[in-house]
C-alpha cells in the first residue's frame, strides 16, 4: 500500500489484517469474532507489526521474520506481517524479504506500507499487488470530517478540511489534538513563508537549522501549509514569479521527503534553493 502520510495506509492495513485472520461467518472482517476483536485491539498473536517505532527496518529484523514465518499460526488460519514505513528497508533488507515473498509458506501474508513505492526494489514490487492510496476529494473530506467531528465548531472543521489537501489523517490529527499542532504548523509556515519571500539569508538559514529537529509528518505538514500560504499571497497580489518558483521548489522537496530523505537535507535544500529562485 503506497501513499503519502495520512492517506489511510495504517487504517486500511488494520482492516486487511482483520480480514485475513477473521474466523467469523460472512464477508470478512466480521468485526465480532475473537480474531477480529484481537486484531482490532492490536493483541492478536498472528498479526505482527514491524516498524512502528519509526526506525529503519533492518536486515536482522527481516531475518527474524523469515524464521518466524515458518512457525505455524498460533490461533488463526493465517499469519499476517505488517511492515510500516517499508521504504526504510535498505537493499539488503529488501533482498532478504524478497526470498520470503517468493517462497514463503502459503499461510503467511505480507502487507508493506510505504510513502512511496518507487523507493522499493523493482523485484519486491513485482512480487506484490500494488494499491495506491491518494488524497480524497474536497467534498469527501468535508463530509467525513463534519460527520466524525460533529461536536466541534463547524468553522474549525471546515478550516481543517480546506487546509489538509485531502489528507484525512492530517486533518484528524489537527482536530483530535485540540488545534495545538495545527496552530504550531500554521504559525511556523507563516514565518517560513515570510522569510522565503522577504527575509535575509542569515535569518532563513537560522530558521531552517531548527527544522532539522522536526519529524517527517510535521515537516510534510509544514511544507503543505507554506505552499498554501504562498498561494494565498498570490491572491493578495504578491509577485507571481518568485512565489510560483518557491512553490515549485517546496513541492520538489516534498517529493524528496517521500523518498525518505532526512529532515536535515530537506532543511538545507530548502534554504539553498530559496535563494536560487530569487
Amino acid at each position: 500500500m503506497a501513499g503519502p502520510s495520512g492517506t489511510g495506509k495504517r487504517t486500511l492495513g488494520g482492516v486487511l489484517s482483520s480480514a485475513l485472520v477473521c474466523s467469523g461467518r460472512g464477508e470478512p472482517p466480521c468485526g465480532h469474532c475473537p480474531d477480529c476483536r484481537k486484531a482490532g485491539a492490536g493483541v492478536h498473536p498472528d498479526v505482527i507489526r514491524i516498524g512502528l517505532d519509526g526506525k529503519d527496518i533492518s536486515v536482522s529484523q527481516i531475518r527474524e521474520i523469515r524464521a518466524d514465518a515458518y512457525v505455524r499460526p498460533n490461533e488463526a488460519a493465517r499469519k499476517v506481517y505488517v511492515l510500516e514505513n517499508a521504504q526504510t528497508m535498505n537493499g539488503s533488507a529488501q533482498n532478504a524479504l524478497l526470498k520470503l515473498l517468493e517462497d514463503g509458506p502459503a499461510y503467511a501474508a505480507f502487507l508493506l506500507l510505504t510513502d512511496n513505492a518507487g523507493n522499493m526494489l523493482a523485484t519486491v514490487r513485482s512480487r506484490c499487488e500494488l494499491l495506491n492510496l491518494s488524497p480524497v476529494t474536497p467534498a469527501e473530506c468535508r463530509e467525513y470530517l463534519l460527520t466524525r467531528f460533529s461536536t466541534l465548531p463547524r468553522e474549525r472543521v471546515l478550516d481543517a478540511a480546506g487546509r489538509c489537501e485531502g489528507v484525512l489523517g492530517r486533518a484528524v490529527a489537527w482536530l483530535e489534538g485540540g488545534g495545538e499542532e495545527e496552530e504550531r504548523i500554521r504559525e511556523a509556515a507563516s514565518r517560513l513563508a515570510s522569510l522565503l519571500k522577504d527575509g535575509g539569508e542569515g535569518e532563513l538559514l537560522e530558521y531552517c537549522v531548527g527544522l532539522e529537529k522536526w519529524d517527517r509528518d510535521a515537516l510534510s505538514g509544514l511544507m503543505d501549509e507554506t505552499v498554501q500560504q504562498l498561494r494565498d499571497g498570490l491572491l493578495r497580489g504578491d509577485a507571481p514569479g518568485r512565489s510560483l518558483r518557491l512553490i515549485g521548489h517546496i513541492q520538489v522537496l516534498k517529493e524528496a521527503l517521500s523518498f525518505h530523505v532526512g529532515a536535515g537535507h530537506i532543511a538545507g535544500w530548502l534554504c539553498a534553493g530559496a535563494f536560487a529562485h530569487v
